[in-house]
């Protein structure tokens, strides 16, 4: 288990760390998305083979101009877009899912600037607990079956 609080800590770092150790599969669940430096991990992650997707929340990525979504598109990354709630409040990264040595990341931490510099935030990192990450999958996956592959005007 690892964990940082914003702003003191390097949350970030700590995501980035454990995206750049994924070696099949990434699912993510995102509220806002404007990290760039989480964006470009996911996007590393991609080209060296991992089975990355993102779920973002629907409103979000129509409001907000600077998110990373696009970016990750651009890179490859498939993005969906979950439109069914509210709000998809989700703030969750499962890393190889499938195997015992899996790891969930969690937290108040949405995946911006302001998450990492202004605001306080938590971030938790979990490792190794495969129920927990099946619970997580699990989740993903029923997010997964109502989202919409998200298509940005060019």
């Amino acid at each position: 288990m690892q964990y940082a609080f914003t702003p003191d800590d390097d949350a970030a770092g700590l995501i980035i760390r454990a995206i750049d150790q994924a070696h099949r599969r990434i699912l993510v669940q995102a509220y806002s998305f404007t990290h760039r430096g989480i964006a470009r991990a996911l996007i590393r992650a991609h080209r060296r083979g991992v089975d990355v997707t993102v779920i973002a929340d629907a409103e979000q990525a129509r409001t907000i101009s600077a998110h990373a979504l696009k970016m990750l598109i651009d890179g490859g990354v498939p993005v969906l877009l979950d439109a069914r709630h509210e709000a998809a409040h989700n703030k969750v990264i499962i890393i190889d899912p499938d195997v015992a040595d899996c790891t969930v990341i969690t937290g108040s931490y949405n995946f911006t600037y302001a998450a990492e510099y202004r605001n306080a935030e938590n971030v938790l990192v979990l490792r190794d607990n495969s129920p927990l990450c099946a619970a997580y999958r699990d989740n993903w996956e029923q997010h997964r079956a109502h989202a919409r592959h998200y298509r940005q005007s060019r």
